[in-house]
């Protein structure tokens, strides 16, 4: 029966990925001015102009450029960034694991941190823990996270000298042998525990920005769907019944109000993927944000369009493992 549901969801995300892939396609050939002209530069000739347009089918009718692109990128073909020099694809699989590894830390702290404060939050509520709560929530989301990553640098790294400002590993420490491109997996696989130590040591600090900055959802949604749950019958019965408040909450309430809870956690895995440029900036984390934000900067079209439909397919991974997450945390969803 899992395996079916699966199947049942693996089916729609080929529309998903085939839209985002068309959608991405004519946004660019909608961008004003010559894309060759972008891409080459203001100083460029009319000749390497034409050879950019060459290169990137440019000079075909626009039926053509989008077989050809959906060609090219089914067969995990981005082009060629107009920054590296390198094919997209390259770029991406250097960049995006230290964007996963980064995002993957901060949606387990997210969940190990944000669960549990809306638990508190709904058992406690409109008591002190309620509101602090909820205060350390909205205060995360409402204080900007460039403002805040500079001023802990400025205290955690120059004035204490107890965290690094940046990068992944400490100079003069080697990189771990390549294997998934996430330091600390491939530290761990390899047995290399001084690039682990210190891979994790320089993850502290860009790990906490982009949890704390994006546990609100995860917080509120906790704590609204544990009000709710807790007010069922089959919650009143339980506890009618002589069990303990703790028994209740925790095999009852929370695993029925997890599920609602889900959906946030998968978006907001999402949004760190996709949107944590500003972290990777202020703490010189070498990761996809980073890449992206310098292709918009130097009108890298290839690195743009290559980097935004990774980003998609993540997305639609993201949503079917949240669907099978549904299937392992509630049962009647196999029915």
């Amino acid at each position: 029966m899992l395996k079916q549901k699966i199947i049942q969801r693996i089916i729609p995300i080929i529309p998903v990925v085939m839209l985002a892939i068309t959608i991405v396609f004519f946004i660019s050939r909608l961008i004003p001015g010559d894309p060759a002209r972008v891409m080459a530069g203001h100083f460029a000739s009319e000749e390497q102009v034409q050879q950019i347009r060459r290169e990137y089918n440019l000079d075909k009718p626009i039926l053509v450029q989008y077989a050809l692109y959906l060609r090219d990128t089914l067969r995990g073909d981005f082009g060629t960034s107009m920054h590296t020099r390198r094919p997209v694809m390259e770029d991406i699989k250097e960049f995006y694991p230290a964007t996963i590894e980064l995002a993957s830390l901060s949606i387990f702290l997210v969940i190990v941190i944000g669960v549990p404060l809306g638990v508190i939050s709904a058992i406690k509520k409109d008591k002190f823990s309620d509101h602090f709560a909820r205060f350390f929530a909205l205060g995360g989301v409402a204080a900007p996270v460039f403002w805040v990553g500079i001023l802990l640098q400025l205290i955690l790294f120059y004035k204490l000298g107890l965290l690094p400002i940046g990068g992944r590993l400490t100079y003069g420490i080697d990189q771990p042998q390549h294997i998934t491109g996430l330091y600390t997996f491939d530290s761990l696989l390899t047995g290399n525990w001084k690039a682990f130590w210190d891979s994790l040591y320089h993850l502290i600090l860009p790990v906490i920005l982009l949890a704390v900055s994006s546990m609100s959802s995860v917080v509120r949604q906790t704590r609204g769907e544990m009000l709710k749950v807790m007010k069922e019958d089959y919650t009143l019965f339980h506890t009618a019944y002589g069990l303990s408040d703790r028994k209740v909450i925790y095999k009852y309430a929370l695993r029925n109000a997890l599920t609602p809870t889900v959906s946030v956690v998968g978006l907001v895995f999402g949004l760190l993927l996709s949107g944590s440029f500003l972290v990777e900036t202020v703490c010189s984390w070498p990761g996809i944000g980073r890449y992206v934000a310098h292709s918009v900067v130097t009108s890298d079209f290839p690195a743009i369009t290559g980097s935004t439909l990774i980003i998609a397919f993540s997305y639609a991974l993201i949503n079917l493992l949240m669907d099978i997450v549904y299937v392992l945390i509630n049962p009647k969803v196999r029915i």
